[in-house]
């Protein structure tokens, strides 16, 4: 919409929605209170654009009816104050061809709560406010919903979904595309989402049920979970755990502070500077290391490419299927203590080289090269059966 277009003006204020005679106001504690409520009739496959100062509310119903209440809350020393104050406080519609526009205009220290029902097809919803938070839910079409400073929940949205808060908690139940979610310092909550998703926050944890594209989270200050991916996961936490469940996707996960654990994965890339590393079923090649813990990872099936295990200071157990097809290199180093590598299987022989220890050997004829360097612990190299 270009500036300074001057668009129809479809209700103007809220005093003009009410009966004849003045708007009803009433007392609730310390709060005098408006309600105004209209409806009108939108085209099929409109664009909604919600504008206000308060929480909001924008719920999806059959039909092309947009009705919406709105609830404005002052203080005031009395009723003649209050109506005055409550006068400022104006809700305006406005349409250009298929967008409507649905705006609050308040001065500095009135609270507006805004109610929107809108048609469950309608093909954007865009929702702003300056303050407050933002809920909507059972729309089949894109949705676009921003605060200044508060909870964002969705739910039962089909289109594309972009979410940010200036400070707040963002909720997703059921998703039906893509979503982008920013958050200024909150937790981030996901149920199911059937695209893509991206997932950042400057402080809380990040937790996602389920989600079948590709997913991307960061956390400055927080742990990440995933329970079920359908592709790959790209996880970065400042502090905090991360936990991938199943991932059928590659797992890359960067922790500066916390622990890594991955259930199952095509393959995995992970680095934590001050945590343990648990990779439990691995298909392919796997590279772990961290500067401070123990690291254990499991091989699931034969890897296509090189692997790497390193560790500052902890043990390091791998378990490799009797089957596989690999040449293993392993060293440890403790200078001025005890060192030590044990190995299940005799094609890896075990040997001391000045101060370390090194094992090296090929498993059923040779294969991709698993590379281990640990310092501080023992490394286990285990035989699993088939």
């Amino acid at each position: 919409m270009k500036q300074g277009t001057t668009l129809p003006l479809l209700a103007i204020s809220m005093a003009a929605t009410a009966l004849a005679g003045e708007p009803h106001v009433r007392r609730e504690g310390a709060f005098w209170v408006e309600v105004v409520q209209a409806t009108e009739t939108l085209p099929a496959g409109a664009k909604l654009r919600v504008s206000t100062v308060g929480a909001v509310t924008v719920k999806g119903a059959r039909g092309n009816a947009l009705s919406y209440t709105l609830t404005k809350r002052v203080k005031a020393r009395n009723e003649a104050e209050a109506r005055q104050l409550l006068e400022s406080l104006l809700l305006r519609t406005a349409r250009r061809g298929m967008v409507t526009v649905l705006s609050v205009q308040s001065v500095e220290g009135l609270d507006a709560d805004l109610e929107v029902t809108a048609p469950q097809k309608s093909r954007e919803i865009v929702i702003e406010t300056l303050g407050g938070a933002v809920e909507a839910s059972q729309f089949d079409g894109a949705i676009h919903a921003q605060t200044g400073g508060g909870r964002v929940s969705l739910d039962q949205i089909s289109g594309a979904v972009v979410a940010k808060t200036a400070g707040g908690d963002i909720v997703l139940g059921r998703m039906g595309g893509s979503v982008r979610c920013v958050s200024g310092g909150g937790v981030i909550r996901a149920d199911s989402i059937r695209g893509e998703a991206f997932f950042e926050t400057a402080g809380g944890d990040i937790t996602v049920q389920e989600v079948d594209g590709p997913i991307r989270c960061s956390t400055n200050g927080g742990g990440i979970h995933i329970a079920q991916a359908g592709n790959l996961v790209i996880a970065d936490t400042a502090g905090g755990p991360i936990e991938v469940g199943d991932a059928k996707g590659m797992v890359t996960a960067k922790n500066s502070g916390g622990p890594i654990q991955v259930g199952s994965a095509s393959e995995a890339r992970c680095e934590s500077a001050g945590g343990a590393i648990r990779l439990t079923s691995i298909s392919g090649s796997l590279k772990a290391t961290t500067a401070v813990g123990s690291i254990i990872a499991r091989f699931q099936s034969q890897p296509v490419a090189e692997s790497f295990l390193s560790t500052g200071a902890g043990d390091i157990t791998l378990w490799i299927p009797s089957n596989l097809k690999v040449t293993v290199l392993a060293r440890n180093v403790t200078y001025g203590g005890a060192r030590r590598i044990v190995s299940d299987f005799p094609a890896i022989a075990v040997k001391s080289a000045g101060a370390a220890v090194i094992a090296e050997g090929t498993l059923n004829g040779g294969g991709p090269l698993v590379r281990i360097s640990g310092s501080g612990g023992t490394i286990f190299i285990r035989r699993q059966e088939k």
